[in-house]
Parts: structure tokens; sequence; C-alpha cells
């Protein structure tokens, strides 16, 4: 007996119109990508191993796909290896190669190996799926489409702020209101950590603040503690537990709070100059914060950090996420390569724009009209008519057998298709509109202009 089929914990299939669903906000990010000035690219959905290993750190590293060789893949793993189950030394030796992780890795890798054929500053989008060994949940799955726009050889923080844009651009058009665009520094984190005498402590104290809106002040506390964080440091980090105000209050808080930091005063003065300009340029619907807990991405983020998330009515994870990383391209041999970038998280988007019933309805009409087949009489007038409406980019189709009309218009119900042509007389059509009921008699002619 044959097994029943399923598909791996964390990916799903897509009916047509969940696909057409995606592909809606997929055109409106690509549409806007390309209005600010970005060209598509588009890598592997595998790169070798050493070009995705160690530069997400150790928890990124686990959660990375290792393929397995072909072939015979154990023949030069040593016995004691296998023995011992020593898991660290066998992988390199059984897997060469591995899903991507994320996009930004694969395009840094990219413009290394294309750097001659580059004109920089180089500003990309990329639209591709990638993949997680993470634990399947609401919004997270093992595979997912990322959606990245990053621009490399420039230092300009104008950049910042056109992503700010772009990102603002985006949403509003999908009618999303109250996104929060969340900000922070790098420089910022490491001031931070300099003041309170924990700058060897830096990814211990920064990822354990990450965490303040999910474990609370006491949760964080306790784990910088346990990471080795002392308690007369807990007691300088004390303002960073209620760091409330406008974006301006922020700032002279940081401002005062760094002030024996020439790092943590550079981040407040990059924050100053991206928040200012973008305030003043304005943002069509969603919202800038500075949120001093923010700490995504430090293994290559250098300066600003971008987080999304959805309105608060949607119980939501981040939706995008971005920032600055001065070398990422060095640890593929090109020094001096400083590049920003940000990410729109599309599974997500997508659920939040189903929940908050935001998708047009004639997003999933594909087919716009359907004629009713009545033999092979009118079989070849119909195709007649629909090679010209095709023509005009009209959607049309036929039923394919001449099947008893009940079931042919149940099956344009179920379609979704609006539109029936259930009778052909020499040059006329009958046109049934399936919502109203109504019915034309029209000439070839104004079945068009109805139709388009």
């Amino acid at each position: 007996m044959a097994s029943k089929p399923s598909i791996p914990k964390g990916t799903r299939d897509f009916s047509p119109a969940e696909v057409s669903k995606r592909n809606y906000i997929i055109s409106i990010m690509r549409h806007h990508f390309e209005k600010f000035g970005y060209q598509p690219i588009e890598t592997p959905s595998f790169e070798n191993s050493d070009t995705l290993m160690g530069k997400y750190g150790e928890e990124g590293d686990r959660l990375i796909f290792k393929i397995l060789n072909s072939g015979e893949y154990l023949k030069d793993v040593p016995l004691h290896f296998l023995e011992y189950k020593q898991e660290k030394a066998i992988t390199p030796k059984i897997s060469e190669k591995a899903l991507r992780y994320d996009l930004t890795v694969p395009f840094a890798r990219y413009v290394v190996q294309h750097q001659s054929e580059i004109e920089f500053p180089f500003k990309r989008y990329q639209i591709q799926p990638v993949w997680r060994a993470d634990r399947p949940q609401k919004g997270r799955f093992r595979e997912f489409y990322q959606c990245d726009a990053d621009v490399v050889g420039s230092k300009s923080l104008w950049q910042e702020v056109e992503l700010v844009q772009l990102y603002d651009s985006v949403f509003a058009e999908l009618g999303l209101n109250g996104v929060t665009i969340k900000i922070n520094n790098r420089k910022i984190l490491s001031g931070i950590a300099e003041v309170i005498g924990a700058s060897d402590k830096l990814i211990d104290f920064t990822v354990a603040l990450d965490k303040l809106d999910k474990i609370g002040e006491d949760g964080v506390k306790k784990e910088m503690l346990e990471k080795g964080i002392s308690e007369a440091a807990l007691i300088k980090v004390q303002p960073l537990f209620n760091f409330t105000g406008t974006i301006q209050e922020k700032l002279e808080k940081l401002t005062q709070l760094l002030s024996s930091s020439d790092e943590g005063k550079k981040g407040v003065e990059e924050l100053r100059f991206i928040c200012n300009n973008v305030t003043k340029l304005g943002l069509q619907k969603a919202i800038l914060d500075l949120d001093v807990t923010l700490a995504r991405g430090l293994n290559y983020y250098t300066g600003a950090i971008f987080e999304v998330t959805a309105p608060k009515e949607v119980a939501m994870g981040s939706i995008g996420g971005g920032g600055r990383y001065d070398d990422l391209t060095g640890i593929f041999g090109l020094k001096d390569m400083s590049g920003v970038g940000i990410s729109f998280g599309l599974d997500r988007i997508y659920l939040v724009l189903e929940e908050l019933n935001l998708f047009p309805e004639t997003v999933t009409n594909a087919t716009k009209v359907l004629f009713l087949n009545f033999g092979e009489n009118q079989t070849f007038e119909a195709m007649k008519a629909i090679t010209t409406l095709r023509n005009k980019n009209i959607k049309a189709d036929i039923y394919p057998d001449a099947a008893k009309i009940d079931k042919q218009f149940k099956h344009a119900e179920r379609r979704g298709i609006p539109f029936v042509v259930k009778e052909i007389d020499g040059s006329n059509f009958t046109l049934k509109d399936i919502q109203t009921g109504e019915q034309l008699l029209v000439n070839l002619e104004i079945l068009i202009e109805k139709l388009s």
C-alpha cells in the first residue's frame, strides 16, 4: 500500500490563489526596488559550505542546511571519527555544500567574484528562497522567500535614509498602516558596553538586551549576570530598561550616557543624521523609532541596524530588517567595500496582509471570462473569439469538454471567474455576470469593451 504523501515540516504548498497573492506583493516590491534604482541579480540556491559557515555566529551555523556529498561520502572519514561520533570533524568531510541561509552573504560573494564587471556604487535587489533548519512555528518557516535591496561601494548615510524611504514606499502601496521601522547602531551598542566596562562581553550583553521585549527586565538582568556581566555594569545600564520619549529625546539621553565613548558618540551622530533627514523628508505610512535594545546581525553589521515590525493588531515577529556592513566583503578578500541593505520577509508580510484583509479582490481573478462548451459546432467560433481576447491581453478560457451546463457554471464559480459566455449566435455573444446574474447580448467589439 502506498504511503500517504506529505511535505517536510516548515515547508508549504501554494495554491493558485496563494501564488497570485504572493506575486502581487513581489510585483509591488520589484516596482519600488527599480524605482529607487536597484538592479536584479540571482545567485544559486546552494553555496560552498565555507562561503556560508562562520558568517552568522554559532547559532546561525547550526541552522544552515548541509547537503550530503554524492557517491561514497563516508570513504574519507576516519573510523575513529565515526566511532566517537565526532560530528564537527565529520561534517566537513561528508558535506561540501549548503543551502543558502540568507541572501546577504551570497551577495557579498557575488560582489567579490564579479567585482571587475560591476559599476560601483552597486545597487542590487534579489528575490529568492532561503532555507533555515529552524523550529517551525507561526510566521517561521524552514523554506521562505527573502526580498533584499543592498547598495555596496558607498559609505554615505543617505543610503540609510533612502532605505527607510524604500520600506515606507513598499508598505504604503500595500496599504499597511502602523508599520514601525526600528533603528539602532552597532557603534551605540559597542559604546554602551564600553562605558559599563563590558566591552569583552559585547555579544553576550547585546544578545541579552535584544530579548527585553520577550523576557522582561528581570530576565535580561539574570541572563547578563549568568554571562559574567557585573552588578556594577547593570546599575550603569539601568536607563536602557525604560528608554522612552521621542527620537530627539532618546538621542539626547544617549549623548549623555555615551559622553565618554568616542565609538558611541559616532553612533549617536550617525543616527541623528539618518533620523533628522527622514523626519524632514517625511514618511507616507510607516513610523520610525529609535530602539536601543535592537541588536540583530552583530556578526557583520557595523553601523545602522534596522528591524521592521507589523502593525500592533497583528501578532507577528519582524517582517523586515537589515543594516550597514562595512567589512562584509572583506571575508572574501575585498577590503574597504562598505555596504548597507534591507530585507523584506515576504511570507510574514503575506500573513499580515491576509489577517488584515488587505489583498485586493482582483488579485486572484486570474481568468476574466470562461466560454461554455456547447459542442464542436460552436467550439471553433469560441476559440476565434478567445484568440482575439487574448491578443487584447484579456484572460479568457474555454471549458474543454461538452459537459452539462450546470457543471460548467460551477467550474467558473469555483475558479472565481467573474464572467461566462453562455451562447454564441453568429457574431453575437451572450455574456453573463456570475455575481449579479445580469446577461447581455453583445458583438465582439462590445465584448472586448466589457471585459477590458
